[in-house]
């Protein structure tokens, strides 16, 4: 056991000055392993350890045995955000639209709130007023005129308690 560490001292010493590394680390990135990409450092702790011949066999085979060892691209990852939430249902538009007509078929008020598109305040009052001149009574439109004006003065309440 004390040879094979011995020997696997060796081999990463060459294989350092071979690839012109500072670290035992950086011989990582020219280890490629079976599930894609280099070498995990850890991975690298963990065979100097546990099987320093397999880890010698490996150094020996992609760096001091290769004329011009070659740097692993890294394995490819999935984008941040990228991850699907497994818990939520998404709708389309139109399955929107009809659930949103099932609602308001049914009087479902709460359901209408949840489901209606959030709009600021701003637009609330410019519909308000064109329903206003056209004679018009849209309950929808108050309802969301009330919940974003109140969502706003509970925002404001907040940071006027927060400064205090």
């Amino acid at each position: 056991m004390q040879k094979n560490l011995k020997e696997l001292e060796d081999v990463i010493a060459k294989a350092i000055k071979k690839v012109g590394a500072r670290k035992e680390n950086d011989l990582c990135k020219y280890l490629p392993v079976t599930t894609g990409g280099y070498m995990h450092h850890f991975t690298l702790r963990k065979m100097k350890k546990k099987n320093p011949q397999d880890l010698a066999n490996i150094i020996t085979e992609f760096v001091i045995n290769s004329n011009r060892p070659l740097v692993v691209s890294p394995k490819p990852r999935a984008a941040r955000g990228s991850r699907k939430r497994r818990d939520q249902m998404s709708f389309t538009k139109w399955q929107l639209e009809r659930m949103l007509n099932i609602a308001r078929l049914a009087g479902d008020k709460e359901i209408i709130s949840i489901l209606s598109p959030k709009k600021s305040l701003a637009s609330y009052k410019r519909e308000l007023i064109q329903a206003i001149r056209q004679n018009k009574v849209e309950q929808e439109l108050w309802n969301g005129y009330i919940e974003s004006v109140n969502s706003i003065n509970a925002l404001t309440e907040t940071y006027a308690n927060s400064l205090k």
